[in-house]
């Protein structure tokens, strides 16, 4: 039980193949109602495609685990319809704080310049991003069979998957087109598959203690190295919602979890750290190591992992869940193009390769994190020391302290779906990379770029002169059998009858996007950049479109 927060029981019903009912064939049945797995939900339920989630418990997570969601999850969640609970109950910040012993060497702003929807991080207990999208599944009609555990997975029929279930009332059998697995680090499905993770265990330990009190630090991340409270150790601090502080001590690869775990030995850190006129009371302790791994692919014929059951990081620097929002987003797209016949199947092979791609990077900034948090030679931590004297001083060897490179959105600059450029661009708004938001005004009313675009393949047109454009013409984006929706943005409010018109009154979109009169941006059902011109031609921008989709 927790002070803050009373966990909800959801319903266990019936399933009716246990009624006489027959076996269900799903389109797509989510295995895991984690946040991964509602994710992908959610995402499979905007794209009109019918989904079953299968979860073995009844609750949300226990303990407030996964606790930071970067800007670019932020805004995915924003796509699937739970970004504003999800910012409203969270606690938001921007500027991370770096000491060394008692000294600050270093500080960042994720977010330093302004106009944009969602800051660089909120801090959210998980429990409850979990309850608002199971908020979000019922309200929009997704079936989620709560005590409904997987036993048994078959892959080898060439058009489905089959299923066997256990529930309180016996086992049922289902048959999905496509499984997505999202079923956490230890991911039964993944072994009943007999599949590879491979990585590193790195050796340490470190104690989470959730704290409640009323404190007056800022909302900012704190990360001490060495502190005189925890000599020879780290220390983190960040604020949650409800008046919770979250406090993860380092405590050596020696340490025994189940007695760190004990009142009598975290009071005494925290009092150590907070000092003793401080009141406060535990709210969750958990004891962990992290590993850094992930499976060789992804997808397996029609059944694809996302999330914690295909990769690991450390969670210095916030990319686990972030990064698993970030698989379903690239997922559910290309599944409903093959699902609905205008996309080959090979277009699925490029969600592992794109996320392979990005968990490697995720994988390679975790391990550069830990090693220096946790150097394991003599070398190495006189090494470290050094740097964080020199970073007091010199700004150099701040770009060398590491406590946790925070979590980033892919770039899939390498990507096969991408067209090259052809044209000079200053942007860092390349072929594969996320969409930056920008302010927008439709129709006279404020909002935002990203709000107004992703589902579907667009082309957003720059004009300074959208009444100078042929309507006729730019009908023939939507001729083939992937359509591409037309959006001008312009510097003027002058919209172009039939036409949907983003203002773009701060000239922030013609800024980070360096566009210029008459530039073009092919972006994906995802929000990432595919394609780029200077200059209009309708032939480009339908073979940039096969190229995206595997039709080329």
């Amino acid at each position: 039980m927790l002070k803050t927060y009373t966990y909800p029981k959801y319903p266990y019903t019936r399933p009716p193949e246990l009624s006489g009912a027959a076996a269900k064939r799903s389109p797509v049945i989510v295995v895991g109602a984690g946040p991964v797995g509602m994710a992908a939900a959610l995402d499979c339920k905007l794209h009109g495609i019918p989904v079953i989630v299968l979860d073995d418990d009844d609750t949300v997570s226990v303990g407030s685990r996964g606790l930071c969601y970067a800007k670019r999850a932020l805004e995915v969640l924003d796509r699937i319809g739970v970004g504003d609970p999800v910012v409203n109950k969270g606690v938001e910040w921007n500027v991370g704080r770096t000491f060394f012993r008692e000294k600050e060497v270093y500080s960042f702003n994720l977010l330093p310049e302004p106009d944009h929807k969602r800051p660089g991080m909120i801090n959210l207990q998980q429990y409850y991003l979990e309850e608002y999208m199971v908020d979000a599944c019922n309200e929009k009609g997704i079936e989620i069979r709560w005590k409904n555990k997987v036993v048994s997975v078959k892959t080898d029929a060439s058009d489905h998957v089959t299923l066997q279930v256990e529930t309180p009332d016996g086992v049922y059998q289902l048959d999905a087109e496509y499984l997505i697995v999202c079923d956490g680090a230890r991911s039964p499905i993944r072994n009943m598959m007999g599949l590879d993770i491979d990585g590193k265990i790195f050796m340490d330990r470190f104690l989470i203690a959730d704290v409640v009190m009323k404190a007056d630090f800022p909302a900012e991340r704190w990360f001490w190295f060495d502190p005189p409270f925890h000599p020879n150790q780290s220390v983190l601090l960040h604020r949650e919602a409800d008046n919770v502080w979250r406090i993860d001590f380092q405590l050596g690869w020696n340490a025994d979890p189940e007695a760190e775990k004990k009142p009598e030995r975290v009071i005494p850190r925290i009092k150590a750290m907070l000092g003793e006129d401080r009141e406060f009371e535990l709210e969750w302790v958990s004891v962990y190591t992290f590993q850094c791994r992930r499976m060789t692919r992804f997808n397996h014929g029609r059944v694809f992992f996302a999330g914690d059951c295909a990769h690991q990081v450390s969670p210095f620097g916030a990319r686990g869940a972030n990064s698993g929002v970030q698989d379903t987003d690239n997922l559910v797209w290309k599944l409903k193009l093959v699902m609905d016949g205008k996309a080959p199947a090979s277009l699925l092979d490029t969600y592992s390769d794109e996320r392979t791609w990005a968990a490697d990077e995720n994988i390679m900034n975790s391990t550069r994190s830990t090693d220096f948090i946790t150097p394991k030679s003599a070398a190495s931590k006189t090494l470290r020391t050094a740097v964080l004297q020199l970073a007091q001083r010199h700004a150099f060897a701040r770009k060398l302290v590491n406590s946790g490179r925070l979590s980033v959105p892919a770039f899939y600059s390498s990507s096969n779906l991408n067209t090259p450029d052809v044209d000079a661009f200053a942007s860092h708004m390349e072929p594969g990379a996320p969409m930056e938001d920008a302010p927008v005004q439709v129709d006279g009313t404020a909002s935002w770029l990203l709000d107004e675009v992703g589902n579907r393949f667009q082309l957003l047109i720059y004009s300074a002169h959208p009444n100078h454009l042929d309507a006729a013409t730019l009908a023939m984006l939507s001729n083939g059998a992937i359509s591409v929706e037309p959006i001008i943005v312009s510097p003027h409010d002058q919209p172009l009858p039939g036409v949907r018109s983003l203002h773009d009154y701060k000239g922030r979109f013609a800024q980070r996007y360096d566009a210029k009169d008459g530039s073009v941006f092919l972006v994906r059902p995802d929000q990432h950049v595919c394609a780029r011109w200077r200059s209009l031609d309708i032939a480009r921008v339908n073979a940039a479109v096969a190229r995206a989709t595997c039709n080329a």
